[in-house]
Protein backbone atom coordinates (compact mmCIF):
# COMPACT_ATOMS: atom_id res chain seq x y z
CA UNK A 1 0.00 0.00 0.00
CA UNK A 2 1.57 3.46 -1.11
CA UNK A 3 1.83 6.72 0.39
CA UNK A 4 -0.90 8.07 -1.66
CA UNK A 5 -3.33 10.27 -0.49
CA UNK A 6 -6.93 8.81 -1.89
CA UNK A 7 -10.06 10.96 -2.65
CA UNK A 8 -11.36 9.13 0.16
CA UNK A 9 -8.93 9.48 2.41
CA UNK A 10 -9.09 13.94 1.69
CA UNK A 11 -12.58 13.91 2.39
CA UNK A 12 -12.90 11.57 5.15
CA UNK A 13 -9.80 14.21 6.72
CA UNK A 14 -12.20 17.49 6.02
CA UNK A 15 -15.29 16.06 7.02
CA UNK A 16 -13.02 15.05 10.59
CA UNK A 17 -12.18 18.64 10.01
CA UNK A 18 -15.37 19.96 10.07
CA UNK A 19 -16.54 18.39 12.81
CA UNK A 20 -13.63 19.49 15.24
CA UNK A 21 -15.39 22.95 14.08
CA UNK A 22 -19.01 22.52 14.79
CA UNK A 23 -17.19 21.51 18.12
CA UNK A 24 -14.64 24.85 17.98
CA UNK A 25 -18.42 26.80 17.23
CA UNK A 26 -20.14 24.98 20.13
CA UNK A 27 -17.17 26.20 22.58
CA UNK A 28 -17.15 29.92 21.10
CA UNK A 29 -21.39 29.51 22.24
CA UNK A 30 -20.14 28.61 25.65
CA UNK A 31 -17.91 31.25 25.80
CA UNK A 32 -20.11 33.85 24.61
CA UNK A 33 -23.21 32.41 27.10
CA UNK A 34 -20.43 33.25 30.28
CA UNK A 35 -19.79 36.59 29.06
CA UNK A 36 -23.18 37.56 29.04
CA UNK A 37 -23.53 35.92 32.45
CA UNK A 38 -20.63 37.87 34.09
CA UNK A 39 -22.35 41.15 32.35
CA UNK A 40 -25.50 40.00 34.38
CA UNK A 41 -23.09 39.51 37.53
CA UNK A 42 -21.94 43.29 37.26
CA UNK A 43 -25.65 44.43 37.09
CA UNK A 44 -26.84 42.75 40.03
CA UNK A 45 -24.21 44.50 43.04
CA UNK A 46 -26.73 45.88 44.71
CA UNK A 47 -24.85 48.85 45.49
CA UNK A 48 -27.52 50.93 46.88
CA UNK A 49 -27.74 48.30 49.45
CA UNK A 50 -25.03 49.16 52.31
CA UNK A 51 -26.21 46.76 55.28
CA UNK A 52 -24.45 43.87 56.25
CA UNK A 53 -26.58 41.68 53.80
CA UNK A 54 -25.64 43.60 50.96
CA UNK A 55 -21.93 43.77 51.57
CA UNK A 56 -22.78 39.38 51.92
CA UNK A 57 -24.61 39.42 48.77
CA UNK A 58 -21.84 41.51 46.70
CA UNK A 59 -19.25 39.50 48.20
CA UNK A 60 -21.10 36.25 47.07
CA UNK A 61 -21.87 37.83 43.51
CA UNK A 62 -18.27 38.73 43.31
CA UNK A 63 -16.54 35.61 44.44
CA UNK A 64 -18.89 33.60 41.63
CA UNK A 65 -17.86 36.27 39.28
CA UNK A 66 -14.34 35.27 39.90
CA UNK A 67 -14.73 31.78 39.46
CA UNK A 68 -16.59 32.14 35.99
CA UNK A 69 -13.90 34.27 35.04
CA UNK A 70 -11.48 31.72 35.70
CA UNK A 71 -13.76 28.99 33.56
CA UNK A 72 -13.83 31.75 30.72
CA UNK A 73 -9.60 31.76 30.19
CA UNK A 74 -10.15 27.96 30.43
CA UNK A 75 -12.66 27.86 27.56
CA UNK A 76 -11.05 30.64 25.33
CA UNK A 77 -7.98 28.34 25.73
CA UNK A 78 -9.85 25.36 25.08
CA UNK A 79 -11.07 27.16 21.97
CA UNK A 80 -7.83 28.23 20.71
CA UNK A 81 -6.90 24.69 21.30
CA UNK A 82 -9.75 22.96 19.62
CA UNK A 83 -9.09 25.72 16.40
CA UNK A 84 -5.79 24.92 15.99
CA UNK A 85 -6.46 21.35 15.92
CA UNK A 86 -9.02 21.55 13.07
CA UNK A 87 -6.48 23.57 10.91
CA UNK A 88 -4.33 20.25 11.91
CA UNK A 89 -6.60 18.05 10.42
CA UNK A 90 -7.46 19.93 7.59
CA UNK A 91 -3.59 20.09 6.37
CA UNK A 92 -3.52 16.28 7.20
CA UNK A 93 -5.64 16.26 4.04
CA UNK A 94 -2.86 17.15 2.40
CA UNK A 95 0.05 15.18 3.79
CA UNK A 96 0.17 11.43 3.90
CA UNK A 97 2.32 10.70 6.74
CA UNK A 98 -0.28 13.25 8.69
CA UNK A 99 -3.37 11.41 8.44
CA UNK A 100 -5.22 10.41 11.82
Amino acid sequence: MGSDVTAADMAACMSRSYEVQQLAGGVDLCLARVEKVLAGFREIQLLDWQSPAGRAYRNSVALQEVALGKARVRLEEALASVRRHAQAVAASAGNPAGRF
